[in-house]
């Protein structure tokens, strides 16, 4: 017996719509964003139980995943957040603010600088850790360990097929009405 969710009904109006195009995409990526809602919230409500938010749980778990002595370049920070520099930079001051982290430099390069996560933002990215492992736990419900093992392999295919799309930019030209 087949259950039908939202997105079902989605692509069967879509389908009646418009029946010369391919819907399976839409099928896959509406499911997706809509998981990916779900998780935001549960991800950020694991977040700020444990006193932060997503981009500096997203920073201190760069560090705290690095191992003693839990320090690494802004440059790697960037690439492994996905943020600009600039960006990077700001929230780097804001974490130093809150005493979560601190900068020091670089003792194999004096014009470098390294940041490094305090007790304190390692107390609260393993608080952070533990509950959004809890609660991602409890959103794969009943799922039994050979369908995860499956869906994470298929996951795994399409995001190395996403991570090499390039998007097209086409001008948008809209049909003349007279």
């Amino acid at each position: 017996m087949k259950h039908e969710d939202e997105v079902d009904r989605i692509i069967a109006d879509w389908s009646n719509a418009r029946p010369d195009l391919d819907l399976a995409p839409l099928a896959i990526f509406s499911r997706l964003w809509r998981v990916s809602k779900h998780l935001d919230r549960a991800r950020s409500h694991a977040f700020e139980r444990s006193g932060l938010t997503s981009w500096e749980f997203d920073v201190l778990a760069v560090l705290r995943r690095s191992g003693e002595p839990y320090r690494q370049s802004p440059k790697v920070l960037v690439q492994q957040t996905m943020v600009s520099s600039g960006t990077m930079t700001n929230r780097i001051d804001r974490l130093v603010d809150r005493g979560l982290v601190h900068r020091l430099t670089d003792p194999n390069d004096g014009r470098g600088v390294l940041v490094e996560i305090t007790p304190l933002g390692l107390t609260l990215v393993d608080a952070a850790m533990t509950r959004l492992s809890d609660a991602e736990e409890r959103m794969l419900g009943g799922m039994p360990r050979s369908e995860r093992d499956r869906l994470q392999a298929l996951l795994r295919r399409l995001a190395s097929s996403i991570d090499r799309f390039e998007p097209v930019t086409e001008p948008i030209t809209l049909p003349d009405h007279d």
